[in-house]
């Protein structure tokens, strides 16, 4: 589970970027933490990065199949 100690640089947001499912590969759409739907593992990526591959993060037989979601949005300034 994602961790902070400094709440003031957080904001919470309901859009429909953190509901979207990415497979094992995919380019990541934002920068930020992503997490695995089905074990709970995270990893911070850039935008624009692939996303660890299939082969990379492995899950045991019955854990459910590989699904990065967006937890936290790393917001860059312009």
């Amino acid at each position: 589970m994602a961790q902070y100690k400094y709440g003031q640089y957080l904001h919470q947001l309901d859009h429909e970027a953190y509901d979207i499912r990415h497979s094992p590969g995919d380019t990541a759409p934002n920068a930020g933490i992503y997490r695995c739907v089905a074990c709970g593992d995270e990893i911070g990526i850039a935008k624009g990065h692939t996303l660890p591959p299939q082969n990379h993060h492995q899950h045991a037989p019955g854990v459910g199949k590989i699904e990065w979601q967006l937890l936290v949005y790393a917001q860059q300034k312009k």
